[in-house]
């Protein structure tokens, strides 16, 4: 029997502890031998991430290797790398070397040695704990018994004084004790690095780079350097890229020949190319496109040591590809032909590892919670391995989403996700219309999957509708809607936003007296500049902002090196257009603010510090605007503890429920001030 209730009212069985439960997914998935391994968040053990592993005889099931308060993360460029990875041996197991979040030092563990699990430092304690000395992005050979990986040097105490190159590491742990044992491969030339990939002989290793003011999205160069019999690298060249060519990824293939992901066509297609023929002047002399298409094989290098495609043994080469999400198909580079894996998954993450013909991924879908998933290349068939999704509600409860293409100013396409309210027992009194949240992802050089968020199920299954724009400057839809933002942030996703929750109000699917914004990071800057730029006025009834940018001419000098140069493709260069700085900050636009607001803001936090919040509230005191500002102990860019994630996700109900009546009293009320 269907009850009556207005929208948002409703009762739900998705609680914010559930939520908080299972916030975050799997992530850096490798193989070490026939093993799988790969990181998982652990909310209610104060955020860590735990090192996972899967036995190859499939009878037992997967295990966390290391227990608290290990936590397997690293802070290079502060978004993190790939922290991990492992070999087997001829005797006595695999060795496996991994970052620990606590002190960014590089450590070796021998899970099946008799002693048991103690790992070991390989690298220097730094003098600044969390500054000094960080590592990502690991090879572990054991031949030549070292670890070959990234590292970032800080060589002062502000935020950009630092190097980063190709380093070789000790497996004996000599070099714990004396920084002086650590090889440097390369050079500081560049400002950015990845990680090695050696070629299936050792004779090779690729890497990319890139320098400021680019980011990996705007321009990158694959470089390749013959391997000595010393272990030193020799005749570094670069092979692709350059300040207009992306190549996001680079791998070699078993026959020697390299592999990359590149943009040069407007789209991140894959390539094979002769490393001994190929220069970035003349990529028509060595380079061949393997499945030309108006489709993303690649995608946004935000972590170090992401993975879109695996070549195979056999020739064949494993790849995401798609507009918008990424499904996982199996490419024969000498047809051309792709074959798509069968299966529910529509979103596979950028994590793929080979294990003979077979490839694992995490894939996730509307329906399913990300899961670690295998496809056989031989038989087609797939099979969930680990992290298998389980229903811990009834997913009747669950959102019915929709793939909508809206018309933003001038006509440009403007991509998004429609969750509806739904609610198996209940429905609103006929005329009703819902209220609606604007999500913006952060980035902004991202995207929202189309995946299942228990975070947008709490609210859609109260009665809420959510809808998550992909506005131009997003990945997913090819380089030239990505360059859509160029020198355009805070006017193109502010408007792109503005366009779809009007679109909403004007066709009757939203109560147009009930719509807010909401979004971390750069998400945070495009709802606070929501509420403050006449683009949007009087869209938004209140915003919820986490961990944003406020500020732009203080954040240049506040935030990390990765991102202290990216305004200068999103605004233009500070030199020549200081005013469009202070004229887009909702800083300097404080007094444009109508809408109740929550401020959510982690104190830990070295990309968007606590102080991009604090000057915004100096600029709104004795304004008569209610408002909240939330800050959290402990916690960085982004929430990780199950505590905070519950009370985060609390308060925005709680605004909700103030500033359009809806009168909940099943979460803490939220005290605004004004």
């Amino acid at each position: 029997m269907t009850v009556q209730a207005p929208y948002g009212t409703w009762p739900s069985p998705i609680d914010a502890g559930l939520v908080a439960a299972h916030d975050g997914r799997p992530e850096f998935l490798g193989a070490v031998g026939e093993e799988l391994w790969w990181t998982e968040p652990r909310p209610h053990e104060g955020g860590r991430r735990a090192l996972m592993r899967l036995p190859a005889d499939g009878r037992q099931p997967a295990a966390s290797v290391l227990p608290p308060p290990w936590n397997v993360r690293n802070r290079v460029i502060e978004y993190g790398g790939l922290p991990w990875a492992g070999a087997q041996r001829a005797t006595g197991g695999p060795v496996v070397v991994f970052t620990h979040f606590g002190d960014q030092r590089l450590y070796a563990v021998e899970p099946d040695a008799p002693e048991g699990v103690r790992p070991r430092p390989l690298t220097p304690l730094s003098t600044v704990t969390g500054t000094g000395l960080r590592w990502c992005d690991p090879v572990v050979l054991p031949g030549r018994g070292e670890v070959w990986c990234v590292m970032e040097e800080f060589t002062g105490p502000g935020h950009t004084e630092l190097r980063r190159l190709l380093a070789a590491v000790p497996l004996d742990g000599s070099a714990a004790e004396d920084r002086s044992r650590v090889r440097e491969l390369t050079d500081d030339a560049h400002r950015f690095v990845t990680g090695p990939r050696l070629s299936p002989r050792g004779d090779r290793v690729a890497w990319l780079a890139w320098d400021h003011p680019a980011m990996p999205w705007d321009g990158t160069l694959a470089l390749v350097a013959d391997v000595t019999a010393q272990g030193t690298l020799a005749r570094a060249r670069a092979v692709a890229g350059g300040p207009q060519e992306s190549v996001a990824q680079a791998e070699f293939a078993h026959d020697g020949a390299l592999l990359i992901a590149s943009d040069a066509g407007g789209w991140w297609n894959l390539h094979r190319l002769d490393p001994d023929a190929a220069t970035p002047e003349r990529p028509d002399r060595a380079r061949r496109p393997l499945c030309p298409r108006e489709e993303e094989f690649a995608g946004a290098g935000w972590k170090i040591g992401q993975r879109w495609f695996a070549p195979l043994p056999s020739g064949l080469v494993a790849t995401l590809h798609g507009r918008g999400a990424q499904t996982l198909g199996v490419l024969d580079p000498e047809s051309g032909e792709l074959v798509d894996t069968a299966g529910p998954w529509t979103e596979w993450m950028p994590s793929l590892a080979v294990v003979d013909s077979r490839v694992a991924g995490i894939a996730a879908s509307p329906r399913s919670a990300p899961e670690i998933v295998e496809l056989d290349t031989r038989t087609g068939h797939t099979v969930v391995l680990a992290s298998r999704h389980e229903d811990h509600v009834d997913p009747a409860y669950y959102p019915e989403p929709q793939i909508r293409t809206f018309t933003g100013p001038e006509g440009r396409e403007v991509h998004a996700h429609l969750y509806p309210p739904h609610h198996p027992e209940t429905a609103a009194p006929d005329g009703e219309l819902p209220p609606y949240v604007v999500w913006v992802h952060g980035g902004p050089t991202s995207r929202s999957p189309l995946v299942l968020d228990l975070e947008i199920a709490y609210f859609t299954s109260r009665g809420i509708g959510v809808a998550e724009v992909n506005y131009g400057g997003s990945t997913g839809y090819g380089r030239e809607y990505r360059n859509r933002l160029r020198e355009q942030w805070g006017v193109v996703d502010v408007e792109d936003c503005a366009a779809v929750a009007r679109t909403l109000a004007r066709e009757g699917t939203a109560d147009p007296a009930r719509l807010a914004i909401r979004g971390g990071s750069a998400g945070g800057w495009t709802s606070a500049a929501s509420l403050t730029s006449p683009a949007a006025d009087e869209v938004y009834a209140c915003g919820t902002i986490s961990y944003p940018i406020l500020d732009l001419s203080g954040w240049v000098d506040e935030t990390h090196d990765f991102e202290s140069q990216y305004l200068e493709s999103l605004i233009g260069p500070l030199a020549e257009c200081p005013g469009r700085y202070r004229e887009r900050s909702p800083l300097n636009r404080a007094h444009r603010v109508r809408s109740p607001f929550l401020l959510l803001q982690g104190l830990d936090d070295v990309i968007c510090p606590p102080v991009q919040c604090e000057r915004f509230l100096e600029q709104i005191a004795g304004r008569q605007v209610p408002h909240a500002y939330l800050t959290f102990e402990g916690e960085g860019h982004g929430f990780r503890k199950a505590e905070t994630i519950v009370r985060a996700v609390e308060a925005e109900l709680s605004l909700y429920s103030q500033v359009f009546g809806l009168g909940r009293t099943d979460v803490p009320t939220l005290e605004l001030h004004t």
